[in-house]
């Protein structure tokens, strides 16, 4: 059994849903030794998610943002959770919506994702510093 495991942070993104399936592929190399196995992505923050979904078109990204955003708005007058800015406690309710991480299948050194799959960074914050992530690969 191999178990390799890395934590790194990410730039700053902008809010929004933002692809990063070749940049977790970028910080784990040794991934490609595992025939069979696990990866787990976890990241350490309460504010933005991760999830997996379509990764060829953009607009699926822009309606993400703008689903989340109807369904989880600003300044709803019960949020008390706002020292950060109107911002704040959706971006947990987000976040929370999302989860904080997910479980990629490892085949034959690759991540066995569906031909349209990928990793997204959910950014919920107006202006967030890099996010933490947390990779764990194990396997044969």
């Amino acid at each position: 059994m191999q178990v390799v495991q890395r934590e790194f942070t990410l730039p700053s993104y902008p809010r929004g849903f933002h692809l990063i399936t070749d940049r977790l592929l970028r910080e784990l190399p040794e991934l490609r030794r595992i025939q069979a196995g696990i990866l787990h992505v976890f990241i350490k923050h309460t504010s933005a998610g991760l999830t997996i979904n379509e990764n060829a078109d953009p607009t699926v990204r822009h309606d993400f943002e703008s689903h989340f955003n109807k369904m989880v708005p600003e300044n709803a007058p019960y949020y008390r959770h706002d020292y950060e800015g109107s911002d704040d406690m959706p971006a947990h309710l987000k976040a929370s919506l999302l989860g904080s991480s997910v479980t990629i299948p490892i085949t034959s050194g690759q991540l066995n994702l569906g031909i349209w799959q990928g990793v997204y960074l959910c950014e919920h914050r107006n202006r967030a510093s890099g996010r933490t992530l947390v990779l764990t690969a194990y396997g044969l």
